[in-house]
């Protein structure tokens, strides 16, 4: 979910409960630095697992630490996904999601945001105005 404020990972039971956490994670759209495209997200986790679940080349949900804080991980086999980068956060450096809505995560993030929180999918899926051709003048001697 996105709006004019912040982007919310709204999580699912089952996934609340891998990641051992109890609500969703909001994320403050000026605290997000960076947003990447990735085919591979196992590759960008950094750290051990604390708290969280962990299976090899299949799951990785929750908390990631490491020397320079802490990141959460939702990672789901081979899957792509999506690397948010952030500064200012007051519990997370860094984001890492399996998401097939990567690509209209990152086209929602450049548009100015809604007042009312909405999907990322609809959010792109829904038609852009287009710009109104400019009239050609007639040219004068």
């Amino acid at each position: 979910m996105l709006d004019s404020a912040a982007l919310e990972i709204v999580l699912a039971p089952a996934e609340k409960a891998l990641a051992v956490r109890k609500r969703s994670l909001t994320i403050a759209r000026t605290a997000i630095v960076r947003v990447q495209l990735t085919d591979d997200p196992w590759t960008w986790l950094r750290g051990v697992r604390s708290p969280g679940t962990y299976i090899p080349a299949t799951l990785a949900a929750g908390t990631w630490r490491y020397a320079g804080g802490k990141d959460f991980a939702l990672i789901r086999r081979n899957r792509p996904g999506v690397v948010i980068d952030l500064e200012g956060h007051d519990e997370f450096q860094r984001v890492i999601l399996s998401t097939r809505h990567g690509l209209a995560l990152v086209r929602a993030l450049r548009l100015e945001g809604h007042a009312e929180p909405e999907d990322v999918a609809e959010i792109v899926a829904a038609p852009a105005k287009k710009p109104r051709a400019a009239k050609p003048r007639p040219a004068t001697a």
